[in-house]
């Protein structure tokens, strides 16, 4: 028995899912979305030239089989990436009838979504009377700010002032199931910023919207910044997970990144957080401590966060390419016995219409096991995998690939 890696690349998708006709951006569907090879596309053009040049360089995850998998996934070719395989590879392909952050990690992890989660489509006076009195009895305000679809460092610009002198928080939605909150760490206070959002969640919860996020910011008027205290009060997923399996067993789950908030750290034992320059490192420390038949479940968020959503194709090929040079240092630091899985949990296409995630299939690269193609898989197949190789028992409908 070793230890397993779960490694979520957030919103790299390889296009082809089968139903991506149902999923919209605004009124297009996302058939025809391909992440990975809408980007190698772009460089191979000279398109996505701001900060980095030329055809897209992924050596590493290449040579795992990303290109083969692209390939396998939707038919397209994504150029630039080599055609040698010396990885598992596969590709993944989800049920949950939604293509947001905890749908993909809860199915990733054994647990398909049995519900339609709540969205707020009206990009303008966005949220029920009742959340917004509830919302505004918490913070002791008499009403909110924004009440409408925004980005979030949109929205702190425009009404960051407001905030400060009335006092009122900032509430916002996208086109994820999500109730933002945005506070002045000084003035509104982060402590209370976060009650208010801890507050309000069990009504969001309920109504099956996925996460009541704060999302705290500092600085004066017209240099307001986000920081890194971001919490995210995500509702609990509908049975155990891979991560509630281990931990039953006895042993010890890691979470880097995100995962404890998506999954509220039910079956975590310890988290670390960061930027995915920080969290690349803390990685790396727990491959370097976690003792044998552990599990370790990462999220490295901003391709999706600062790069998808923002439609930025050269950040986005940016960000991979600078996590193709670190996959060699996570290589070096496995021990006998690991499995790592290298996955996504939706797509992010930064060349497609609107802002909202697209509904893809994701890669499925492995190492520790050998080159070998497994072809499509599930998506709770992946947890299946890892609870085999942990020698833990599958409580989920996955069946393993190894």
């Amino acid at each position: 028995m070793g230890r397993a890696f779960i490694i979520v690349l957030d919103s790299v998708g390889i296009g082809g899912a089968p139903d991506a006709d149902r999923f919209f951006n605004g009124d297009i569907p996302d058939s025809g979305a391909n992440t990975l090879a809408h980007i190698s596309a772009a460089c191979a053009a000279g398109e996505a030239e701001v900060g980095r040049s030329g055809p897209l360089h992924l050596p590493n995850l290449g040579r795992l089989g990303l290109k083969a998998a692209v390939d396998l996934a939707s038919g397209d070719d994504a150029l630039g990436l080599p055609d040698a395989v010396d990885g598992l590879w596969g590709a993944a392909t989800e049920v949950s009838r939604g293509k947001d952050t905890p749908s993909g990690h809860w199915e990733l992890a054994g647990v398909p979504v049995p519900w339609d989660w709540h969205y707020f489509h009206d990009t303008e006076e966005s949220f029920p009377d009742d959340v917004v009195a509830e919302a505004a009895r918490l913070a002791g305000t008499d009403g909110i700010l924004g009440n409408c679809h925004a980005s979030g460092t949109e929205i702190i610009s425009r009404l960051g002032d407001a905030h400060i002198r009335t006092g009122k928080p900032i509430c916002y939605t996208s086109a994820d199931s999500v109730f933002q909150i945005a506070a002045h760490e000084e003035h509104f206070g982060l402590e209370r910023l976060l009650e208010l959002c801890r507050g309000l969640a069990p009504m969001l919860h309920a109504m099956k919207v996925g996460r009541v996020i704060a999302r705290p910011f500092v600085g004066e008027s017209g240099a307001f910044e986000r920081t890194g205290n971001r919490k995210d009060f995500a509702i609990a997923p509908p049975s155990p997970t891979l991560c509630d399996w281990v931990q039953g067993a006895g042993r010890e789950v890691y979470a880097v990144g995100k995962i404890g908030d998506i999954f509220s750290m039910r079956g975590i034992d310890e988290v670390r957080k960061g930027d995915d320059a920080a969290l690349m490192e803390h990685l790396i420390d727990v491959m370097a401590e976690a003792g044998d038949g552990s599990f370790t479940f990462a999220n490295f968020v901003e391709f999706d966060s600062l790069y998808g959503h923002r439609r930025d194709v050269s950040g986005y090929a940016r960000a991979l390419e600078w996590f193709d040079t670190q996959v060699a240092r996570i290589e070096a630091a496995m021990k006998p016995g690991d499995l790592i899985l290298f996955t996504a949990d939706h797509g992010n296409d930064p060349t497609w219409t609107g802002t909202d995630h697209t509904r893809e299939r994701v890669p499925v690269l492995g190492m520790g096991v050998g080159a070998r193609p497994i072809g499509h898989v599930a998506f709770v197949d992946i947890a299946a995998t890892v609870a085999a190789h942990l020698e833990v028992p599958a409580q989920g409908p996955g069946r393993s690939f190894l």
